[in-house]
């Protein structure tokens, strides 16, 4: 993820990082995309049921029971694992995580064990009572999507109400005294609602927001010709920098993040070479940190069923099953050629990945989106927007 409130909007100097050491048990959440032992943020499927039906859904979600998700001690006993080999932060999400009975449980249990405990959810089943007990067991976060104005998200979520009902939820975690944000996946259908959210942000006092760039997983797959061309994704990134500064400039510093294409990084870089140099090189060095794409290193994803993912796009492949092996013992077993070539990507690219000088500072972007389009895990990402000229060595 590359926070352009963070680089662009200057609320995080490299200082601030060094600080901590850079290493992921000291460092605050808001600064640990940039610690260097990569220890991995994981998001955890526990349940494949959703009560919505999203069209770009990356696992697939229906309302229906799914066969073979981890038991309630299963899940405690991964979550024991993941506190001992070290994750920093477990990321609930689903399907619809709200739909697991004991997810009050299993945070409690996330919690005590020392690590960050974050719900991603539709938002629509969070009613007073579980805003009250998420607060009482220390969540760090609940991020709740929202692909734009209510016609636009009802129509994505497939469902008539959800924009209100997701609103509710948004609202009561609010009041409770817990940090919310938004989560919105960009396309060309909800582009144009991009400034609509920025605004919601505002009347709604919300701290974050993650804009998506779309993935070609699950559902989305379907979606792969409605993603937006290079022009459309430049100017949409510019926007957002134009709307982060806006809220900075009038004192509401809120945070603001892309996710899922590390071209956006050099794309801040170069921007703001033009206009402030010396920020630029700052940037330049929290970029060189950050490292870029993370799959199979510094994020990775336990499905419902335990299978192991290098994230939560890429369902195809799985390293092994927290049923059968420790987590840590998976994530480390550097046999698995995959496995090891993620951790170092840079050789292994091809294209125009291969001879990008900001290689060391994206890490090759998404392999999830490259293999999709491509059938070549090691492929370029199509979706990066950077030219020719931008790249060059």
């Amino acid at each position: 993820m590359i926070g352009i409130s963070k680089l662009y909007c200057g609320a995080v100097e490299p200082g601030d990082v060094l600080r901590y050491n850079r290493e992921s048990k000291k460092l605050p959440s808001h600064l640990l995309q940039f610690s260097k032992d990569k220890k991995p943020v994981i998001v955890w499927n526990v349940t494949r049921r959703c009560n919505l039906k999203c069209i770009h859904c990356y696992a697939g979600s229906q309302n229906i029971d799914y066969p073979d998700e981890l038991t309630t001690d299963e899940a405690k006993g991964v979550i024991a694992d993941l506190a001992a080999f070290g994750a920093p932060v477990l990321l609930f999400s689903g399907g619809e995580p709200l739909m697991r009975r004991d997810l009050p449980e299993l945070l409690e249990e996330t919690v005590k064990k020392g690590m960050r405990a974050v719900i991603s959810t539709n938002g629509t089943l969070i009613n007073e009572e579980k805003a009250k007990i998420f607060k009482e067991i220390g969540l760090s976060y609940v991020g709740i999507s929202l692909d734009g104005t209510q016609e636009t998200h009802d129509r994505f979520r497939g469902v008539p109400g959800a924009y209100e009902a997701s609103m509710k939820g948004l609202r009561l975690c609010r009041d409770m005294g817990i940090k919310v944000g938004l989560r919105f996946t960009i396309n060309k259908y909800n582009v144009a609602d991009v400034p609509s959210i920025f605004d919601i942000m505002e009347e709604e006092n919300v701290e974050r927001c993650c804009f998506y760039h779309l993935v070609y997983s699950g559902r989305g797959s379907a979606l792969v010709h409605d993603d937006l061309n290079h022009e459309e994704t430049r100017k949409v990134v510019d926007l957002i920098m134009d709307r982060t500064k806006d809220f900075f400039d009038r004192g509401l510093p809120k945070e603001i993040l892309t996710v899922d294409n590390h071209a956006d990084g050099p794309y801040v870089y170069l921007r703001l070479l033009k206009e402030d140099p010396k920020r630029a090189a700052e940037v330049l060095e929290l970029l060189q940190m950050n490292e870029g794409n993370s799959s199979g290193n510094g994020i990775g994803c336990i499905s419902w069923d335990g299978e192991v993912h290098p994230d939560q796009f890429w369902r195809d492949i799985s390293f092994g099953n927290v049923r059968k092996r420790p987590f840590g013992e998976i994530w480390t077993d550097m046999s698995n050629p995959l496995l090891a070539k993620l951790k170092n990507k840079g050789p292994n690219v091809t294209g125009r990945c291969s001879t990008c000088r900001w290689l060391p500072i994206c890490g090759g972007n998404f392999r999830a989106r490259a293999e999709s389009v491509t059938g070549d895990i090691w492929a370029s990402d199509p979706a990066c927007f950077l030219t020719d000229e931008e790249i060059k060595k």
